[in-house]
């Protein structure tokens, strides 16, 4: 059952248009430059239609809870550069490929899109690609937390493209086996900061992991910042501005 993401509403910019395309499982909330609908809908379906291919070569892929590093499937030789990327996501941060899948939908439409729009966001469920002018806060939201969209991640034009992913293991369907309100994670591979996202997330349990989690998302390499929120907690990690959003 689709559940409303009333979260999409807290989203502006006051020079690009908001649309959301949707293709079976994939629903996209997409600012740019002009309405390009009919352009993301023909981008994810190329990028879907691969994952679909590789799925259907090896089933285990979307199912597999641990890195996919058997040489026998052989990605490098078959696969597409978005396969590539969720494989190499999910060795790094010790995860199934398909924990980066969202991220890596994003990022391949938002970069498709850049040919058509100078600034683009493509949010995927809490996993966001952005390249936008001039800087922007992203509030993080955080389900019943007291914290939820009481605190954002500043990020400026020249940090930019960049990835924002966020997991939870108390909001959303995505797979957590953490009780973490929100895991976010900053990255330039969006593909690695969802997969990081879900594997940093996996070790909280309580809001005593907080910190040995944060200690474990930081030797991840590729990974730029991480904020954890777990109830009234909030951990901090990286070479990030976390500031305090206006209501």
């Amino acid at each position: 059952m689709y559940k409303k993401r009333t979260y999409r509403n807290l989203v502006k910019r006051e020079n690009l248009v908001s649309f959301r395309t949707v293709v079976k499982e994939t629903d996209l909330s997409i600012l740019a430059e002009k309405h390009l609908d009919q352009k993301a809908t023909d981008i994810i379906l190329k990028y879907r239609g691969y994952i679909e291919s590789y799925i259907s070569l090896y089933p285990e892929f979307a199912t597999t809870l641990v890195p996919w590093i058997n040489n026998a499937h052989a990605p490098k030789i078959i696969a597409p550069n978005i396969i590539n990327d969720m494989v190499k996501a999910g060795i790094k941060a010790n995860v199934g490929p398909m924990a980066a899948v969202a991220g890596a939908i994003a990022e391949y439409v938002g970069k498709d899109l850049m040919v058509h729009s100078r600034e683009v966001v493509v949010e995927n469920g809490g996993d966001i690609f952005l390249m936008l002018n001039g800087t922007i806060t992203i509030g993080i939201f955080a389900g019943e937390s007291p914290l939820s969209m009481k605190m954002g991640v500043c990020i400026d034009t020249e940090d930019q493209p960049i990835a924002v992913c966020t997991s939870s293991g108390t909001v959303g369907h995505s797979l957590s086996m953490g009780k973490a309100d929100a895991v976010c994670v900053i990255s330039r591979s969006c593909s690695l900061a969802d997969a990081a996202a879900t594997s940093i997330g996996n070790q909280i349990k309580t809001k005593a992991d907080i910190n040995k989690s944060i200690d474990f998302g930081k030797k991840i390499e590729g990974i730029i910042g991480i904020v954890v929120i777990m109830d009234d907690k909030i951990g901090l990690w990286g070479g990030i501005e976390v500031i305090p959003l206006k209501t």
